[in-house]
């Protein structure tokens, strides 16, 4: 997935682990010394360093920093041309004078630490003050106590290919409200940072406001879409110019919320009957916006557009046979189910459906094309054409077609294929609507944007899809985290997506209420029911 998340580029970074038998100890290297004729030895450190030896490293590290002198500084760190960049820009493009740095008490070999200092800026001058922490290792080919280079030894908020500048903001501020006309802050609604970055970047100049002069991180164009300016101190105020977006500020302290009790953990809501995005919130260490731009096998939740696919295709319908046996082979590899599913030759499709039995789908892998599934999820559902115009980036799915057991892993949103917690409650809001409405977070008329289009789906697949997910909420996988939830206008799918490398599967779900459909993934969450669902189901009864 696009994990994550940038001027001036911060050097490759790479992580050296030592470790071994030796680890911690001394080791007596031999040597010849002079031209040859006599022998000597050199006493060569490994392991660790010690106490002694962090104090020193850091407060020669503290005391170059501090006095503007990138290269000695960098000269203490195991990627030195990588730490000159970024502390050369500290001074020269930051302007960030009068450092005065207070190192903590170390945990072994990590010192926190607090910066005191100065930007300036055209006359005018801020402090600026902000905690960070480093960890001294050993070098891996001079064995001396080194800092161990990370960006977010400068500052927390920098990650690799960041770096500080200070200036007139690269557009106006923007006051963002949603649909009701509430103001819509970083503070109040953290996971509402980085969308909001990016409005100001896009929508700036159109709301009417002025620019302001600001520290900010700049962060690295990766993918040429020119990620937006991080701000971290205001020195002169610009005028905001107001943005209305489709948020709810009900539904985004919901999902806010319900993220908070899950780590790596992303929601979206959308208003299935305009596609309005109402929340996107995300609980994830490393920043990045995950419900928009997240890359992920979504499993299960796949049978939506699967069961379509079958439907649409005349191949079986919710009360036609869908039978669940034990496991299913195809292309040479077997398939199973969840263990204690119970198999049931005698299954419907919406028995399947309800269940979550694997094996059902992928035994239709073989009376399915290699681009039917592809087809279904472009033409009817608007997924993998990278069109969609919301407002922001956003990731729109990946439904590839292949061949071999990678067309019956499809089936079960395994193998190739790759949704984000967006794309997957616009594909609850097409099922539940018959109609694709393409996601926005502003409105299109503001800029002009043209809107992907899909055909959607039948009323009769519309009604069988609706009848699968009503059951699958109130007596299916998905009972335990939807009962009790009030109106008869409910439905819900389960998912697990097994991730190489990954003790735990990914947690998924979906469902919708009333004129709400929500989505939510939880890496290494486990089931749907475990994590994903917990969130959905607690975005869909507070939405409101």
């Amino acid at each position: 997935m696009r994990n994550g998340v940038k001027g001036a580029v911060i050097g490759g970074v790479c992580v050296v682990m030592l470790g071994g038998a030796g680890y911690g100890a001394y080791n007596i290297l031999s040597a010849l010394s002079g031209d040859g004729g006599s022998g000597g030895t050199a006493t060569v450190k490994s392991g660790p360093p010690g106490g002694d030896e962090v104090k020193d490293t850091t407060a020669k590290f503290f005391a170059a920093w501090e006095r503007g002198d990138a290269p000695t500084a960098a000269s203490y760190t195991n990627f030195p041309e990588a730490a000159r960049q970024l502390l050369t820009a500290y001074g020269d493009d930051a302007h960030i004078t009068k450092v005065r740095i207070t190192p903590g008490t170390a945990t072994g070999t990590t010192v926190p630490f607090t910066v005191k200092a100065t930007v300036s800026y055209g006359g005018t001058s801020r402090p600026l003050a902000y905690p960070s922490s480093l960890t001294v290792v050993r070098g891996e080919t001079s064995h001396r106590p080194l800092v161990d280079w990370q960006p977010s030894v400068v500052h927390p908020r920098l990650r690799k290919g960041d770096t500080l500048v200070t200036g007139e903001s690269a557009a106006p501020p923007i006051e963002a409200v949603d649909r009701d006309g509430t103001v819509l802050t970083k503070e109040k609604y953290p996971s509402l940072g980085p969308v909001l970055d990016e409005l100001r970047k896009r929508y700036g100049d159109k709301a009417g406001g002025r620019p302001g002069v600001e520290l900010a991180v700049r962060h690295e164009d990766t993918d040429g879409t020119g990620q937006a300016d991080t701000p971290l101190l205001t020195l002169a105020e610009g005028r905001p110019g107001k943005l209305r977006t489709t948020l709810s500020a009900s539904a985004q302290a919901a999902a806010e919320t319900a993220v908070r009790k899950y780590t790596e953990a992303s929601v979206v809501a959308v208003e299935p009957s305009t596609g309005e995005i109402l929340a996107v919130a995300n609980h994830r260490a490393d920043g990045f916006d995950a419900a928009l731009l997240g890359e992920r096998a979504p499993g299960s939740t796949m049978k939506i557009i699967s069961a379509a696919t079958l439907i649409d295709n005349g191949l079986t319908t919710a009360g036609g046979p869908a039978p669940c046996p034990p496991d299913a082979v195809s292309n040479s590899q077997t398939f199973h189910n969840l263990k204690d599913l119970k198999p049931d030759e005698h299954a419907t499709l919406s028995d399947s459906f309800a269940r979550s039995c694997n094996t059902a789908f992928v035994k239709f892998a073989d009376e399915v094309k290699e681009d039917t599934l592809t087809k279904e999820a472009q033409e009817r559902f608007g997924l993998g054409r990278d069109n969609w115009q919301i407002g922001v980036p956003s990731f729109d799915g990946r439904v590839p077609a292949v061949g071999g057991p990678d067309k019956a892993a499809a089936l079960i949103g395994q193998g190739q294929v790759q949704l984000s917690p967006l794309n997957l409650a616009s594909v609850t809001a097409t099922a539940m609507t018959g109609t694709f409405r393409q996601p926005v977070l502003v409105p299109l008329g503001l800029d002009g944007r043209e809107p992907a289009r899909a055909r959607g789906l039948s009323s009769s697949t519309v009604a069988q899809l609706r009848g699968m997910m009503n059951r699958t909420a109130r007596s299916g996988t998905a009972a335990g985290v939807m009962t009790g939830m009030g109106g008869d206008d409910i439905g819900a799918k389960t998912g697990s997506a097994e991730v190489d490398g990954n003790a735990r599967s990914d947690s998924w779900f979906t469902g919708y209420r009333n004129d709400v459909a929500a989505a939510a993934m939880v890496q290494d969450g486990g089931h749907g029911i475990d994590a994903a669902g917990p969130i959905v189901a607690s975005v869909l009864r507070n939405a409101g």
